[in-house]
């Protein structure tokens, strides 16, 4: 398994260690705005895997990949337990994608890794490390 070490700074701010990089996350409205949110953070790894897939299928077809983007709205449902409820992805492709490629394409986005993992969830462990366990 990979691992990410998710550490507290101070007030509601987090520096998260990936490999080789540096990620700060925050909360809104608590201090300094460092970096996005969690949860934010979450939204935009699902837009940039889709971006990444899209890139990487125009690029295997011979089309203009440089300057796709991807825009992303999001909304968090307040239910008893807050989640993410809706994510609307919208990809602009820098070029013309002709019409025999769009299915290829569209299919290609919507498979993306981050995306797999929304439609079968992992297993997700929680444990509290050095805390016996009760008797």
């Amino acid at each position: 398994m990979a691992t990410i070490t998710v550490t507290h700074l101070a007030a509601d701010r987090f520096r998260i260690d990936v490999r080789d990089h540096r990620l700060l996350v925050d909360q809104p409205g608590h201090g300094e705005q460092i970096g996005p949110t969690p949860t934010e953070l979450f939204v935009s790894s699902l837009a940039a895997c889709v971006g990444y897939f899209g890139v990487r299928f125009l690029r295997d077809h011979g089309l203009a990949y440089d300057g796709l983007r991807v825009d992303c709205d999001w909304k968090l449902l307040a239910a008893r337990t807050p989640r993410v409820g809706r994510v609307e992805l919208r990809v602009t492709p820098p070029g013309e994608v002709p019409a025999e490629l769009r299915a290829g394409l569209q299919e290609a986005l919507e498979h993306c890794t981050v995306h797999e993992a929304l439609r079968e969830p992992p297993q997700v462990t929680v444990t509290l490390a050095g805390v016996p366990a009760s008797a």
